[in-house]
């Protein structure tokens, strides 16, 4: 029974609000504490470039392919065991990176936690519902919000506070082992005050859908990851030239679901819906810039130019402040002038690009974190500033009964462009260092204009969402909003 229903509060629903909220934690808390780790993770397995960009990417790419499927999984099975199976697999994965003996086993535990996050983060807006009634909603709505943006800006210093203890000795291992204690609590608060919520076993998944879904995805991740170190053979290429048919592959499929009336991975729908794939390119644009560039930049400043994992986290914190007061100013203009919205933040994220150009040390000079401060300051109000309205003005696109698939198709579509942004500016930064870093008489500088050249990627994202989001058509519904708004 829903709150719908209920004459009287569901006893115990704040505290099972804690659990759904620790267990949204930890997962986006996840991605910001594993790019500090990254250099520290590098020296203790002596890995290649390209082995700590897939302990990055792999994560993302599992949670983006599963996304979507786990979601539906979770109807059939029942919201509450889908997510507790969840936060019980992403714990197993946190323990098997902690303790993971080398690099491959760390990506492959990373796999697992990867399935984990994309087996409960559908669950948890879902179960809102179950606990609240509509009066008590926009406030348990709003605490996800929070959660992101505490998580934004903790996670980078919680993960160099972890480092530089060194807590029996583990250097990087306790930024996953601290998942543990919290899973627990999670699942333990679960069971006592989340109620029992029935599946429907009738329904079907598209099994098929998700396995030409992935091999696109990889036909393009492994050859950007991996082609450098192997020297771009001929296959490289032709591979990634195949993911184009075997993305149209995945598009005919799903049409030819929705004709049979069969399960689709993404309804079929939303191809034709112009408007909504505009606004999905623009999604998957913003988000490409955002991953890749922390990778790249963790390394400069520890790798680079020396800082411990402690004072490239707190380097950081100007960027996640940005996001999360933006954020808030953002939700208070709810769905006034959108479009302009997503143009001036999308203007700010190119600038705080630029502005790192002229931050960054050149031959013979010093780092100063204070310079940093300023472009990563706009950067971040740009991204806060940018991904509600760009979420309500997709979505507005969108016809009723289509939206709640849509803004989960969405939210799969943001991690795919997180990973394809992730393999290019990898690629354009450790290229050049593979280049210019041997012999060269100040490394310092060869780090700098690697990372110049890698966020010229992400600058050229942000300035084309600037001038493309004019082609979409402002909301016409003001009440229209996210279903599950992103994750920053």
């Amino acid at each position: 029974m829903t709150q719908d229903d209920a004459s009287t509060p569901l006893p115990g629903r704040w505290f099972a609000m804690a659990a759904l909220l620790m267990a949204n934690f930890i997962n986006l808390i996840d991605v910001t504490i594993v790019n500090v780790a990254l250099p520290s993770m590098q020296d203790a397995f002596g890995a290649t470039d390209s082995q700590i960009e897939w302990v990055v990417a792999v994560y993302i790419l599992t949670f983006a392919l599963l996304l979507l499927p786990m979601g539906r999984l979770g109807d059939v099975v029942g919201r509450r065991r889908m997510f507790l199976l969840g936060v019980g697999v992403f714990t197993l994965g946190s323990t098997l990176c902690g303790f993971a003996p080398g690099i491959g086993s760390l990506v492959a535990a990373r796999v697992v936690q990867g399935i984990g996050g994309a087996m409960m983060i559908p669950q948890t807006l879902a179960i809102v519902p179950a606990l609240f009634a509509p009066k008590e909603r926009g406030l348990a709505f709003a605490l996800f919000g929070l959660a992101a943006g505490l998580a934004a800006v903790t996670g980078p210093v919680l993960g160099g506070l972890l480092i530089a203890g060194d807590f029996w000795g583990l250097d990087w291992r306790p930024i996953f082992l601290v998942n543990i204690p919290v899973g627990a609590i999670a699942v333990a608060a679960t069971l006592r005050y989340v109620p029992s919520l029935p599946g429907d076993a009738d329904l079907r998944l598209d099994f098929i859908g998700v396995g030409i879904a992935g091999l696109a995805l990889l036909m393009v991740l492994f050859p950007l990851i991996e082609g450098r170190q192997l020297g771009w053979p001929v296959w490289c290429w032709l591979l990634m030239l195949g993911a184009i048919p075997v993305t149209a592959a995945f598009v005919i499929w799903q049409k030819a679901q929705a004709r049979r009336n069969a399960p689709q991975l993404v309804p079929a729908r939303l191809f034709d819906n112009r408007e909504y794939m505009i606004g999905t390119g623009l999604v998957m644009m913003i988000f490409a810039g955002i991953p890749g560039f922390f990778l790249v930049l963790a390394i400069l400043l520890q790798v680079g130019n020396g800082l411990t994992p402690l004072q490239s986290g707190l380097t950081t914190v100007p960027f996640s402040a940005g996001v999360l007061v933006a954020s808030i100013l953002s939700g208070k203009l709810g769905v006034r002038w959108p479009r302009a919205r997503i143009a001036a933040g999308a203007a700010c994220l190119a600038a705080g690009m630029i502005g790192l150009r002229f931050a960054l040390p050149g031959a013979g000079e010093d780092l100063s974190r204070t310079l940093l401060g300023l472009p990563l300051t706009v950067a971040g109000i740009g991204l806060g500033s940018a991904i509600s309205p760009l979420f309500q003005t997709v979505l507005a696109n969108v016809k009723g009964h289509d939206t709640g698939a849509a803004s989960g198709a969405l939210q799969a579509f943001q991690q795919v462009g997180a990973a394809l942004g992730l393999a290019v500016m990898g690629e354009l930064f450790f290229s050049t260092l593979k280049t210019r870093l041997p012999g060269a008489a100040d490394p310092v500088a060869v780090y700098s204009d690697a990372l110049a050249l890698a966020v010229t990627f992400s600058t050229v994202s942000f300035v084309l969402i600037a001038l493309l989001v004019w082609r979409l058509p402002a909301p016409a519904d003001p009440t229209a909003t996210v279903d599950n708004p992103p994750a920053v």
